[in-house]
């Protein structure tokens, strides 16, 4: 007997709701995103995937770039730190998946090279449970 077909779960669609809730928890309203808005606010974070294999069966290992867009460095630099924090800090269960702890790799500076705004970006990798069909 085959085992059933298993649903991941969108990872940045589960880390941006993630984050989201925590900068707001903190009074914090930054924009999280999966896109680069238009227009661009002073200050936002893109969550984008960049690979990751599934680790098991049931689960997917998703490895995630994190962009903090700020009005100058300083500031790109103060949300990339905190963004590093909160993520650094994740643990599950988080809305029917297993988060683990990041492994983060960065900071680096990246200014954005299309508007010349301040940029930094991290990257880090998570683990998600998927669903059985």
């Amino acid at each position: 007997m085959s085992a059933p077909p298993v649903l991941m779960p969108d990872a940045v669609a589960v880390m941006t709701g993630y984050l989201r809730a925590r900068l707001v928890a903190r009074g914090n309203t930054t924009p999280v995103v999966s896109r680069v808005p238009s227009p661009r606010p002073p200050r936002f974070v893109r969550f984008e995937r960049i690979g990751g294999p599934a680790s098991s069966p049931v689960t997917d290992r998703p490895r995630l770039d994190v962009h903090c867009w700020g009005a100058d460095e300083e500031d790109a630099h103060d949300v990339m730190q905190l963004c590093r924090a909160l993520l650094g800090a994740a643990r599950g269960p988080y809305t029917g998946t297993v988060l683990a702890r990041p492994a983060v790799g960065g900071p680096q500076w990246l200014p954005d090279p299309a508007s010349g705004q301040a940029r930094f970006a991290f990257t880090f990798d998570i683990t998600l449970r998927g669903t059985a069909l």
